[in-house]
């Protein structure tokens, strides 16, 4: 039972909320008062969570030496030798194969999309978290493919606006990310993660001021772009801004005012004016689609 609950945690659940980005294909589609399309939403949701969820494993065996020897990762479950390589192993081929297979019996571009994301994500694993730069840009385009799979898995086409809104977005908080790690953890910020060597708190602001006013600008151009007013049939979605830079500003009020923000997924999951600023533009996008 408690190598079950361990395999569990090396999972990675809570991380599966990232795959929620899966659904912006069948909201901005409008497509969401059709269950067929809901169920495939779905569908591609759980595939992405099984194949996140084995690379995860695979790259918890890859590190094993590494995150034994780390004061904070050691205790992790495959490192602290609680669940056998062998089973996290296993695990991750049942997770990846079979989540490859589900998808192929959805779409031929579903499937394409999933296993570029695979072999993105395994490739980072193994290679490219140690470059700077490419790091951050390789997380942010993995949540990119979430974006397209889940277009991908209704057949609808995804905007252009909202991929690139997707990216800037995930290089926002990789940065971000990156920005508390190397103020919070000092000395021990390489041991942590070897690509912080590239990194300085000076560059990070940089990067980060970069991608917030561009995420910012993108998403306002998206919302008065006339394919998008003519394709929702309104021009009220600039309305949502404001929850858009709320939450930017938030974020970066985490991470300079609070020193939090080393882990995206619990703030969002976690910070109560994060989660009612999610909740409010969310039915304000809802509302306006819906008034149509």
């Amino acid at each position: 039972m408690r190598t079950t609950l361990d395999l569990i945690r090396s999972m990675r659940p809570i991380q599966w909320v990232k795959n929620t980005v899966v659904f912006a294909g069948i909201i901005f589609a409008r497509h969401f008062d059709r269950p067929n399309d809901l169920m495939m939403a779905a569908a591609a949701f759980g595939i992405f969570c099984a194949l996140a969820s084995g690379i995860y494993l695979l790259n918890d065996i890859r590190d094993k030496s590494a995150d034994s020897a780390h004061p904070q990762k050691r205790t992790r479950p495959i490192a602290a030798g609680r669940v056998p390589l062998t089973l996290a192993a296993g695990t991750s081929a049942v997770l990846l194969g079979g989540g490859l297979t589900l998808a192929s019996l959805i779409t031929t571009p579903f499937l394409i999309t999933c296993a570029l994301y695979v072999a993105l994500n395994i490739t980072y694993s193994f290679a490219l978290k140690r470059v700077p730069l490419i790091d951050v840009m390789a997380v942010a385009l993995g949540f990119v493919l979430r974006a397209v799979g889940g277009a991908e898995a209704i057949r609808v086409a995804i905007s252009p606006w909202l991929i690139v809104c997707t990216l800037l977005l995930a290089l926002f908080l990789g940065f971000g990310k990156r920005r508390w790690e190397v103020e919070a953890l000092g000395g021990d910020a390489v041991r942590h993660r070897g690509a912080l060597a590239g990194y300085s708190a000076h560059l990070l602001d940089q990067l980060i001021a970069v991608t917030t006013a561009s995420t910012v600008v993108a998403y306002a151009l998206y919302t008065l772009s006339p394919d998008t007013q003519e394709k929702f049939g309104t021009t009220q979605l600039i309305w949502t801004l404001p929850f858009v830079i709320y939450g930017v500003f938030r974020y970066l009020y985490l991470i300079h005012g609070q020193r939090e923000g080393g882990n995206p997924t619990r703030a969002l999951m976690t910070d109560v004016p994060i989660l009612v600023n999610v909740a409010l533009w969310m039915g304000t996008v809802l509302y306006f689609i819906a008034m149509r």
